[in-house]
């Protein structure tokens, strides 16, 4: 029987990677290491992990059953970080992070910048706001502007004919 791999896209086996963190024989060394550690806690219904590894100033409110339900009924397809701040001697980091999953049979992609801190020497997520995409704007140009190509036409008579 194969090893299994992580689910949280390190390419390590899960026993090697996040599963001693899950397990609390290993600690989060980085801010990056705690975010894919619960993503595999997702993954793997260890709800209890991603209680305990929320801040304590950050726990009021958490809906548990809430979690565990939303978590259950998603089929988990992959974790990818975007970028990622917070190294063995910080303080506070910050992951960006698109976490895949399906649900309902739709595909859904969950894009956060999740906060972290370090409390007593661990690792603890904070917060985490949604990442929206911005919308291009582009300035029009009208028909009697100077071409933004440079020809020192009008736009009418150069690219906008």
């Amino acid at each position: 029987m194969a090893a299994k791999k992580c689910p949280c896209g390190s390419g390590l086996i899960f026993t090697k990677c996040c599963e001693p963190l899950i397990k609390g024989t290993s600690p989060a060394l980085t801010a990056e290491s705690l975010m894919r550690s619960r993503y595999a806690a997702y993954v793997n219904a260890e709800f209890d992990y991603l209680f305990e590894t929320t801040h304590p100033q950050h726990r009021k409110g958490y809906d548990h059953e809430g979690t565990k339900k939303w978590a259950e009924s998603a089929e988990w397809l992959g974790l990818e970080i975007v970028s990622s701040r917070g190294g063995i001697d910080d303080a506070l980091g910050e992951v960006e992070f698109i976490a895949r999953y399906n649900e309902d049979g739709a595909e859904t992609a969950h894009h956060e910048l999740g906060k972290f801190k370090k409390l007593e020497g661990k690792w603890y997520f904070t917060d985490g706001k949604m990442v929206t995409s911005k919308p291009i704007i582009s300035n029009k140009v009208s028909r009697n502007d100077p071409c933004p190509c440079g020809s020192g036409s009008k736009y009418k008579k150069c690219c906008g004919k």
